[in-house]
């Protein structure tokens, strides 16, 4: 069976979205790499004591990791079915964690909230997952 021809043909922007998060976490590493140059902030550790800038840029990265995994699971079952649908909300929510870091990297954690717009494409994708769910399951 070949996966062109189980796929729908606009899961294209599916994978898209995929490289387009890829780039997003590239962009939020980078970031953190630069800041450990700038702010002297030696490999193991995670955070500064004495550089508030840096803990902010160094969060902004690692709370993007940490909801990935979820992000990515949800993502993929909500674009099987809907693809297009899926590929919007998850652009959104790619797009706010850029707005979420930046916000982040002034060194005022409140400024973070930049990127709170990216909980429509996170929890899109959850709703359209369990819409999947009921449906597999005969109750909607």
């Amino acid at each position: 069976m070949d996966v062109l021809t189980v796929l729908p043909s606009a899961f294209g922007y599916v994978i898209l979205t995929y490289l387009y998060s890829w780039i997003m976490l590239g962009y939020l590493a980078v970031k953190v790499g630069s800041a450990r140059k700038k702010y002297n902030v030696k490999y193991p550790t995670m955070y500064s004591d004495k550089e508030n800038v840096f803990n902010c840029i160094q969060r902004a990265h690692q709370n993007t990791l940490e909801v990935y995994p979820q992000w990515l699971v949800f993502q993929t079952i909500a674009a099987l079915v809907y693809p297009l649908s899926a590929s919007v909300l998850g652009a959104i929510w790619v797009t706010s964690r850029f707005s979420y870091a930046w916000g982040y990297y002034t060194g005022d954690p409140a400024k973070r909230m930049n990127g709170a717009y990216g909980y429509i494409g996170y929890f899109g994708v959850i709703l359209l997952s369990i819409s999947i769910a009921l449906q597999l399951l005969g109750l909607f």
